[in-house]
């Protein structure tokens, strides 16, 4: 079993300290290694400051301090004393040198440092309507060793495009004690034909026929489940471009983006005989 030092770990030389002493390192390891303000070239620090908050918690209660110390002392303390006694010769050991040259060979054997697994990075695309209303999407992806693994990741309702999901435990596997990294998984919202997400704006692309846009027309779209009624005014023209406040994506703050109606006229593929006649007549007048 690996027990972790915690006095080391926020810097502390030995258990003989006071509350206050173990208040103050807390601080400034907390300080030096916390994710927002760490520099880029600190190697497993979000690891790092996650066993400093674990020292912490046990080390900044007495009655968790105490028995910190005692199974310290007992699984730990008396191996490093036995240690101790191992490397001093005794006297017989010294005669024996001296008039045999003999050699004794000792083999002192130390635990392995845990080495902590690296995260993995992956993404995933979830649909507008997924990322709006939340969603559980299976996730596959291949180990080192080659083998599918499939498990659920659960899409929370409003998240951002290229907001990270963090699953603990699911990255690559830690080594002589050490945790499993991290799996990394970051979300692509991804848009269809007709509608598309721009920051926090809905991009919806509506279709009128030609006497539509000429005319001018009401309209009904339904947008995440909700129906919106669109006025198009006479003499449209393809990429008009209407404004509906507040009825666009979920922001960040928990206010909704715009929705964004761009007209397309669109002609149909064949024009029957009467069509023809009257776009003619149209094109005389004109």
């Amino acid at each position: 079993m690996v027990f972790k030092d915690y006095y080391k770990i926020l810097g502390l030389q030995s258990n003989k300290v006071t509350m206050d002493e173990i208040k103050v390192a807390y601080r400034e390891m907390a300080k030096k290694y916390h994710p927002d303000i760490v520099t880029s070239h600190e190697e497993h620090s979000e690891e790092i400051f996650k066993d400093i908050n674990e020292a912490y918690k046990i080390l900044s209660n007495e009655k968790t301090r105490r028995r910190y110390d005692f199974s310290w002392n007992r699984n730990v303390g008396r191996k490093q004393n036995k240690n101790k006694s191992q490397e001093k010769k005794s006297f017989k050991e010294i005669l024996f040198e001296l008039f045999f040259g003999g050699i004794i060979h000792k083999n002192i054997v130390e635990d392995p440092a845990p080495v902590y697994g690296e995260d993995v990075n992956t993404e995933i695309n979830v649909s507008i309507s997924e990322a709006y209303f939340g969603a559980n999407k299976v996730l596959k992806f291949r180990n080192v060793k080659g083998k599918e693994t499939s498990f659920s990741v659960k899409v929370p309702a409003g998240v951002q495009n290229g907001d990270k999901l963090r699953i603990v435990g699911q990255g690559k596997q830690g080594k002589n004690g050490g945790k499993n990294g991290d799996l990394l998984v970051f979300i692509k919202i991804k848009g269809d034909n007709r509608l598309n997400l721009v920051g926090a704006d809905l991009v919806y692309e509506l279709a009128l026929e030609t006497y539509e846009a000429a005319l001018g027309c009401e309209k009904e779209i339904e947008i995440l489940g909700e129906k919106i009624k669109i006025i198009i005014p006479a003499s449209s023209s393809s990429g008009d471009r209407l404004t509906i406040k507040g009825k666009g994506y979920k922001t960040m703050h928990g206010t909704r983006g715009n929705l964004c109606v761009l007209t397309k006229i669109v002609l149909p593929k064949e024009l029957s005989g009467d069509q023809i006649k009257l776009y003619e007549s149209l094109k005389t007048v004109s």
